[in-house]
């Protein structure tokens, strides 16, 4: 609990922008999937950086546990404060600070969403490309160093996230990284907070990269008779080095969701959304050439979608692919599991995968990222049912394995949070003690997001 003296002297940094209603503790103890409602002491809404190092230099002096919140999408219970404590949301640190137009780059704060972000960038000729999927706060996108549909071409946050100025567990402000394309000075303190869930840091303004808008855009879907050749299409586009923008999966049980969810009427067969960014005359080469590798695979043939607006409709029904999945299901919960394996060892574990959902009691539509080796299982789950839990984490720890078999990983877009802490060890070995140091080194009270990522 959070004394009442301390409560107040936040409540006096903060202007009153703090609470204890029943409704702000329950909207920010839920979780997008299966855990159980967690809740929080209090939930502040901060509006500047001087306010938040304020605050942290508070809760540190009292032990009081800090978790910083965005749009509160992330998969694996990162935002949930499961040893209480104050909850961050910097859903009112949301503006757009600067665009650097000719440095392709912008400053802004963490509580904005990409949606919002590429909305104020429509008429500057520049974008943002990382697309999870959901509107995610791009706060929240750097801490699970989250990617997505394009991230096959223009990367993850990893790539696109060029400085940040973050808040240290004691009030501490500290920038880093700078607006240059590159450096050699020192440690990369960037790319450590970006991936860090909040453990390390409150992050409270970034610096993130910008790309050109495409001159010419194209979308497609094609179908397949079965999910092998699906997936042998996908590694030998990126073999042959066609620089797609997006390359989706859908199996047959995803498309019948999506089919029911939206009112579309795809085949009941495995299938893949593509999409080319460039000039006219690459993108219609580029299909092209997509094309002839689908027929190699015997896939369906596709027809192009260059208007706006059937392009946005197709991909609004990709992103809505997991509320889709849910509603196959009345009352259903999701354990959602992603792994990523080197894209020759991707036909293997997606097969393998699927034939380990189909020999179990666990309905799992299959999606994914394909073009760099990243898929889903969406398992579903009646969230009162401790064997139908229990199961579900079992076919999610045969996919961690089998990725890590493949020379991949655990995780490759939803992070680790609560949910995949327990195969830290697997995949890093003694370097999961050494991120213990690290995080031990910069919170050595352990207040920020406790539980989470490290041991």
């Amino acid at each position: 609990m959070i004394p009442d003296t301390v409560f107040s002297a936040l409540s006096t940094v903060l202007e009153g922008r703090i609470s204890r209603s029943k409704h702000d503790l329950e909207h920010h103890g839920r979780s997008e999937t299966w855990f159980p409602l967690t809740l929080p002491d209090a939930v502040a809404y901060p509006q500047t950086t001087a306010e938040v190092s304020q605050m942290m230099k508070i809760c540190h002096a009292h032990d009081i546990p800090v978790i910083g919140f965005g749009a509160g999408t992330s998969l694996e219970g990162q935002t949930l404060a499961t040893e209480g404590g104050l909850v961050v949301d910097f859903s009112r640190m949301d503006r757009v600070l600067r665009i650097n137009d000719a440095d392709m780059d912008a400053v802004v704060q963490p509580g904005l969403t990409r949606e919002a972000l590429n909305l104020e960038l429509r008429t500057t000729g520049l974008m943002f490309p990382v697309d999870p999927g959901a509107n995610a706060s791009l706060g929240g996108m750097a801490m699970t160093r989250a990617s997505g549909t394009t991230a096959v071409r223009y990367g993850t946050m990893r790539d696109n996230v060029l400085g940040l100025e973050v808040v240290l567990a004691d009030g501490t402000v500290i920038h880093t990284g700078t607006r240059a394309r590159k450096s050699s000075a020192g440690y990369d303190l960037t790319a450590l907070f970006v991936g860090s869930e909040g453990t390390l840091g409150l992050v409270t303004e970034m610096t993130l990269r910008l790309h050109g808008q495409p001159e010419a855009i194209s979308a497609a879907v094609c179908s397949f008779a079965e999910l092998g050749p699906a997936v042998e299409a996908v590694i030998a586009t990126i073999q042959a080095g066609l620089p797609m923008a997006r390359i989706e999966f859908l199996d047959t049980r995803s498309v019948e969701a999506v089919n029911l969810y939206s009112g579309s009427h795809f085949p009941l067969r495995p299938h893949l959304f593509v999409e080319f960014h460039g000039s006219e005359a690459a993108v219609a080469e580029q299909a092209a050439l997509f094309g002839e590798i689908v027929r190699d695979f015997g896939g369906s043939d596709f027809d192009r979608a260059t208007k706006a607006e059937d392009r946005s409709a197709l991909w609004t029904m990709r992103h809505h692919a997991y509320w889709a999945c849910l509603a196959l299901r009345k009352g259903a919960k999701a354990v959602v599991t992603d792994i990523c394996v080197p894209i020759s060892r991707l036909a293997a574990a997606v097969e393998e995968t699927a034939a380990d959902i189909a020999a179990s009691s666990i309905d799992g539509p299959i999606l994914g990222h394909v073009g760099d080796g990243n898929f889903h299982a969406i398992l579903l789950v009646d969230p009162e049912d401790a064997g139908e839990i229990a199961e579900a984490k079992r076919l999610a720890a045969r996919m961690a394995d089998r990725a890590l078999a493949h020379g991949g990983t655990v995780t490759g877009e939803h992070g680790i949070g609560i949910g995949k802490k327990p195969l830290m060890e697997a995949e890093h070995g003694g370097g999961w003690a050494v991120m213990g140091q690290i995080k031990a080194a910069l919170d050595p009270k352990n207040i920020l997001n406790p539980g989470k990522l490290v041991r």
